[in-house]
């Protein structure tokens, strides 16, 4: 990675990462879908998976547009009601 890049170009493959993160995420909650009513195991690996990406793309939004976000103050993970 010795190329050098300006600021456009950072913030281009930045943009290019979320959509990327964005269409997996997209992915593998439909492929979740599909499969939760014959294959749980699976189902829950593409929640997983979805889960990793959602993550990836929730930091790259934060740093595309920061503050455009609540922020979680909590510490729990998103969705979670923090009971056990």
């Amino acid at each position: 990675m010795s190329d050098v890049v300006d600021a456009d170009e950072l913030l281009r493959r930045m943009q290019r990462s979320r959509d990327g993160a964005l269409r997996e995420l997209r992915t593998w909650q439909a492929r979740g879908e599909e499969l939760r009513s014959h294959d749980p195991g699976a189902a829950r690996e593409a929640e997983m998976r979805g889960v990793a990406y959602e993550v990836v793309l929730r930091v790259l939004d934060e740093i595309l547009r920061p503050g455009s976000h609540p922020v979680d103050t909590t510490g729990e993970p998103a969705g979670s009601t923090g009971a056990p």
